[in-house]
């Protein structure tokens, strides 16, 4: 039996995953631990505690199986672009070297971004997506990106649109820390604004295709001081985040056509975006495999191993 195996050593996630040939999956993963009151971790943090976890992801992937492996993918930058580092993914990247070396078979290597997207396209059914163009939204720690998607090796990713200075992810967590929420703060952000109910209509700052999220971390330090309950400021934050990504949509439409859209990355997860946008339109990544993973590596491993076909 064919297996693949992904490694994924994001900033914020160790995580390795098993995919068969068949396409049933075994995942592990763990948030690397981040001290209460920060935001994130140093890259030399980062490093260390994806080498004291990534072992034993490794272990609980593997179990009783002993077959043995047919290739190997890990995540070796954040994006498809030039520059694109972090030394965290090191950590990753080494591991399947390693598994490749001692089985003997192919390692290929693939974008942080590429993996949320693949994730995305296997937990939505929607792997025939591979073959097509599409526009995909990842939108996370550190991304707010409006993606063309084309099939190429084995993905083509053309940034469209983005956030010119606040990420998602990280507007959801600087406005979760004001309100006391921890890190990362994305689910209970969430249900803070849930119980407040409708998104609001808010207008987004843009500069041309771009947008501007650092204005949302002031206007929801203002609601506080004003007086706002938590619900409300919550409600704020993710509102604005919606207004981007219909905004993101929009602009991508008029520029590309009618293409299928797909959400990935962790923010997208979140219960009071995704049945909006939901009703719009377009495939979601199930919550296990919107907020970082190995999953995508694997599909990645997969899908391109069987299209250079090597026995």
């Amino acid at each position: 039996m064919a297996l693949y195996f992904g490694i994924d050593t994001s900033n914020y996630t160790t995580s390795a995953a098993l995919l068969s040939g068949t396409g049933a999956l075994v995942q592990h993963k763990r948030l690397l631990p981040v001290r209460e009151g920060q935001l994130g971790l140093r890259q030399s943090d980062a490093v260390f505690e994806h080498t004291r976890q990534l072992p034993e992801m490794i272990e609980a992937c593997f179990g009783e199986r002993r077959a043995p492996l047919t290739a190997v993918g890990a995540s070796v930058s954040p994006r498809d672009a030039e520059g694109s580092y972090m030394p965290c993914f090191l950590c990753g990247s080494g591991a399947a070297r390693i598994l490749g070396a001692a089985f003997g078979v192919p390692v290929y290597s693939f974008s942080h971004q590429a993996g949320h997207v693949a994730a995305a396209l296997y937990s939505s059914g929607r792997l025939d997506l591979m073959e097509k163009r599409f526009i995909c939204f990842h939108f996370s720690g550190g991304t707010t990106d409006c993606l063309l998607v084309s099939p190429g090796e084995p993905l083509q990713i053309t940034l469209a649109a983005t956030s010119l200075d606040l990420k998602a992810g990280q507007a959801v967590d600087r406005v979760g820390k004001m309100l006391g929420l921890g890190f990362p703060a994305g689910p209970k952000l969430s249900e803070l604004a849930l119980r407040f109910g409708e998104p609001k209509a808010l207008r987004p700052v843009f500069k041309g295709e771009d947008a501007s999220l650092s204005g949302v971390e002031n206007q929801c330090a203002a609601l506080l001081q004003r007086g706002a309950p938590p619900e409300e400021v919550a409600a704020h934050c993710l509102s604005y985040i919606l207004a981007v990504a219909r905004r993101m949509a929009e602009n991508a439409r008029l520029r590309f056509g009618e293409l299928p859209v797909v959400y990935a990355g962790g923010v997208m997860s979140s219960l009071f975006l995704r049945p909006v946008l939901e009703r719009e339109g377009g495939a979601f990544a199930a919550p296990e495999f919107s907020s970082d993973n190995a999953a995508g590596i694997a599909v990645l491993t997969r899908f391109w191993h069987e299209r250079k076909g090597i026995a």
